[in-house]
């Protein structure tokens, strides 16, 4: 991923426009956490439920990086830090969910599945979109595009998952898919915390804002 450890800090979401993005995108998240969390309850989809888990993360750490715009570096930087490792914890969550599920070999539903991914894919691919030229800032900033963009890609996969399991009637394309959104989520947070450790460690006298 290119920028992934720029130290050039270009950007650090202090915009009225940015603000107002954000705003926007975290209630996208919130709707989405609700609809695909019961959804995914209703179809019996590991995949689903982990993008919900996903989308519940995404709304409560976005809501973090509004709070710390126009905040000091060092707490910009922090924010970014929890936001990196709450991911690795969503990460490891939907591995044991995928574990779980593997155990208990429920079928999904694939029509509900495909339905509730594609709703999903277009939300992220909207908010991706919105936050498309703010993807440079710094740390705190970045890690939101990353999200939103990481979704996106993740929301294609359960749809694909959706018509495997419909086509080969087995829970494992679901299974397989529910695991590589949670290697999407650690590879997203190895990101993220390496950005803010990066800045972290930077001068304050080197740190520039808006």
């Amino acid at each position: 991923m290119s920028g992934c450890c720029e130290t050039n800090i270009t950007f650090d979401g202090a915009s009225a426009t940015y603000k107002r993005v954000l705003w926007l995108v975290i209630v996208l998240n919130a709707a989405m956490f609700v609809v695909e969390s019961s959804a995914g309850l209703f179809a019996g989809s590991a995949a689903l439920q982990a993008d919900a888990l996903d989308f519940l993360g995404d709304s409560v750490t976005y809501a973090i990086s509004l709070y710390v715009i126009g905040k000091p570096q060092a707490w910009r930087s922090g924010a970014a830090m929890f936001k990196g490792i709450s991911l690795g914890v969503f990460g490891v969550m939907v591995f044991a969910l995928t574990f779980y599920r593997v155990i208990v070999t429920g079928m999904p539903e694939p029509v509900t599945m495909g339905a509730v991914g594609a709703a999903a894919f277009g939300v992220n691919v909207l908010s991706a979109l919105f936050l498309f030229k703010f993807r440079n800032g710094d740390a705190n900033v970045r890690s939101v595009w990353l999200c939103s963009r990481n979704d996106a890609i993740g929301n294609v996969a359960v749809i694909v998952a959706a018509g495997a399991v419909a086509w080969t009637a087995s829970p494992w394309p679901d299974l397989i898919v529910a695991a590589i959104m949670a290697s999407l989520f650690l590879k997203g947070a190895a990101s993220i915390v390496a950005q803010a450790r990066e800045e972290m460690a930077m001068p304050i006298s080197s740190n520039t804002s808006g």
